[in-house]
């Protein structure tokens, strides 16, 4: 990842306005800033949250509240709880789609 050349910046999330991303089941609300191609995200998933594909972009991803299963293409799941993070390169065999059954907060860089 390449960061973009930018001044130092300090995001207050609570200041950023949510946008609504709907999910197979369920909704997400994105608090993004973008710089170039860096992306930078507070992310609220609903209960019941699936998402509605599969993803094969690059994340750096924290839980900070509540419980995420991240299923890979491949059959196989991983459960994330707060504390816990996933890193994952671009278009590697990796593609992967959240889900949450309670609910999670999640800080992603990608």
């Amino acid at each position: 990842m390449q960061y973009p050349a930018m001044p130092f910046t300090v995001t207050d999330w609570s200041q950023v306005t949510p946008t609504e991303h709907k999910g197979e089941t369920g909704v997400a609300l994105w608090r993004t800033f973008q710089a170039g191609d860096l992306r930078v995200r507070l992310v609220e998933y609903s209960p019941g949250y699936l998402a509605d594909h599969w993803c094969d972009r690059g994340h750096v991803l924290f839980v900070l509240e509540g419980e995420l299963t991240t299923e890979l293409r491949d059959g196989r799941r991983v459960v994330l709880k707060p504390g816990m993070s996933y890193q994952v390169s671009d278009h590697g065999d990796a593609a992967h789609r959240s889900a949450t059954a309670t609910g999670a907060k999640l800080f992603i860089v990608d």
